[in-house]
């Protein structure tokens, strides 16, 4: 090859080098988290210009105990405010007394202190820190699958908020919005395992909001439900 040739061959090379440079690359795992991110922070800001209804069913061995319902709103603060609607009707029955009596207010009592732990604990899961989330990223706790037929991308971080948890996020593969989320944790004071699944929605503006929300506590066989409806600006 004369030594013109070698010029224009090694030219041709840098050329298609440089197109191949500037074609577009498939998104990489990397930018789905930052997407996911950046989705969950815009979300996060909008949600505090709204107010919402909050109804808490409690059930235990597939008997509702207590529903209870909340209208919700942001505080100055930055803090969730509930103001209860309709306070909970009270047993017209008597309560059994001496000893079977104290046994059932102690069990109403582990009930109700079960009920609060597992709802503090749905706060710390729900929804998602972005901190955390590129945390697990970094520290290389972060897994992400391929889309499936539907075109649903599955991201699983383990240890995401404590040893031996697991928190999994349901994204829509084209648009990364997040679909929904599943969790498995458990409860500190009592080891009891916790199971969460959460449903994502999203409101005429995009924002996105957690719209119903299972906890199952199965050594307790406790089951606590959550409804997040009728979402309106503040003061509208």
């Amino acid at each position: 090859m004369s030594y013109r040739a070698c010029l224009i061959a090694i030219g041709l090379l840098a050329g298609m080098t440089a197109l191949a440079q500037e074609a577009p690359q498939p998104p990489a795992s990397q930018d789905k988290v930052a997407a996911l991110k950046q989705s969950l922070q815009k979300s996060a800001a909008a949600l505090r210009q709204y107010e919402w209804i909050e109804t808490t069913t409690v059930s235990m061995k597939g008997e509702e105990k207590s529903k209870t319902q909340n209208r919700c709103y942001y505080g100055a603060d930055g803090k969730v405010v509930k103001v209860p609607l309709a306070a909970e009707p009270e047993s017209g029955g008597k309560s059994p007394r001496g000893l079977r009596g104290k046994v059932v207010e102690n069990k109403k009592e582990d009930v109700k202190d079960s009920v609060e732990e597992a709802v503090a604990l749905v706060k710390q899961y729900v929804p998602p820190d972005p901190a955390k989330i590129q945390a697990a990223k970094d520290a290389g706790r972060l897994t992400m699958a391929p889309p499936d037929a539907q075109g649903k991308v599955r991201v699983d971080i383990k240890d995401y908020l404590k040893p031996g948890d697991s928190l999994s996020l349901a994204l829509d593969g084209a648009s990364n919005r997040l679909l929904g989320i599943a969790v498995a944790s458990f409860i500190d004071s009592a080891k009891d395992a916790v199971n969460l699944n959460v449903k994502v929605g999203v409101l005429p503006d995009e924002t996105m909001y957690s719209s119903d929300v299972t906890l199952e506590i199965k050594e307790q066989d406790l089951a606590i439900a959550i409804a997040h409806s009728g979402y309106k600006k503040a003061g509208s």
